[in-house]
């Protein structure tokens, strides 16, 4: 695989951090950019970070020193030194598809986790175990953009990433509707407990525009590429409630399902044990061997022991049973800032690469 110079906007966040993390030694793609807001540009990534780094791992040795470019001012700067960027900032949401829109003008394709340009008809939205075919509309965002190599993608909200991937082996028996109830990590806030304290021993039953974009996200990954743009499924029908609770990271979803063709138990488990997708099969660097993994236990999966279940990438089930109003409901769980977040943009970015969208 051709290697690749990248950049992080919005670096000093904690998804940006991440993203650095992340990429620090990853085989293919090499942090050669890092942009910010205008406060820290001009400093050192050390000293823009100063004492808000967020990562249980070092802030990596060859970023340290590296001076903060201005996010909105230096876009040409950035284009010139990175072949595609990574988005993590933190601005309102037409400012930020207006930042997005203006690096892939400049010829400098950006893999996003903002949700801004989630619902833009021509953005593909991406897991790359669901949908990895979505991404063929990009030739049309082109056109529309006037670029040769530029293009926005997009990878979905963190709080779907749980229970997204353990319904989607399922369509095939024709699922109605879905009942997701998330419980969320409080660094899908951005947060720690240190600067969060009010969330120790507390939960907050509201987190904003999370429902909307639990409900929604699904049917754009569910959808087709019909010309020039991606029209969202039709269903299933799903509704959700989010809520915020004192966990570092992780979030976790409680689930409930019903089927036109209601599968058996060992069916399901079936599914979800030969389950896999685009990214197993390239082999990805950041993609997990096996995607969906199903515990038998009646208290797992939990946060602390399943997590960081392979590097975090994976998604846990389990409490698979047959329900009262509903046909199943069962648990699952995945790591918010790895799978859900700067992880799953890493992820979505090695398949655009393989794909030779970033060429």
């Amino acid at each position: 695989m051709k290697h690749y110079n990248v950049g992080i906007i919005g670096a000093t966040g904690m998804v940006g951090q991440r993203f650095a993390t992340l990429l620090e030694n990853h085989p293919w793609f090499t942090v050669t950019a890092l942009a910010a807001s205008a406060r820290s540009a001009g400093k050192t990534y050390q000293a823009a970070v100063g004492g808000r780094w967020a990562m249980t791992t070092p802030m990596p040795e060859s970023m340290k020193d590296m001076v903060v470019m201005d996010a909105a001012k230096d876009i040409e700067k950035v284009a010139s030194l990175a072949d595609f960027v990574f988005c993590a900032v933190d601005m309102k949401k037409d400012e930020i598809r207006a930042l997005e829109e203006a690096y892939a003008k400049a010829e400098c394709p950006v893999v996003s986790n903002n949700s801004a340009h989630r619902h833009t008809p021509d953005v593909p939205m991406v897991v790359p175990e669901i949908n990895a075919d979505h991404t063929a509309i990009i030739k049309a965002q082109r056109k529309r953009l006037g670029t040769k190599k530029g293009f926005v993608a997009v990878k979905s909200n963190c709080s779907l990433q749980s229970y997204v991937p353990a319904l989607h082996p399922l369509m095939g028996y024709g699922i109605t509707k879905a009942l997701a109830c998330t419980y969320q990590a409080i660094s899908g806030a951005g947060k720690t407990f240190e600067r969060w304290p009010e969330m120790v021993d507390n939960l907050i039953p509201y987190i904003g525009g999370e429902e909307e974009k639990s409900e929604k996200e699904p049917l754009k990954l569910w959808g087709k590429i019909e010309g020039d743009i991606i029209v969202d499924a039709k269903g299933p029908a799903i509704t959700t409630q989010c809520l915020r609770v004192p966990v570092s990271d992780g979030h976790t979803a409680a689930v409930f399902v019903s089927f036109d063709r209601k599968p058996s138990i060992e069916e399901i488990k079936e599914k979800w044990a030969a389950f896999s997708g685009e990214a197993q099969r390239l082999n990805l660097p950041s993609a997990p061997k096996q995607f969906l993994h199903y515990f038998e236990e009646p208290d797992r999966p939990q946060i602390k022991s399943e997590r960081m279940l392979e590097n975090g990438m994976a998604v846990s089930i389990g409490r698979l049973r047959e329900d009262s109003q509903y046909d199943y409901k069962f648990v699952c769980m995945s790591h918010n800032t790895l799978r859900g977040a700067a992880g799953g943009a890493v992820l979505l970015a090695e398949l655009l690469a393989a794909q030779g969208y970033m060429d």
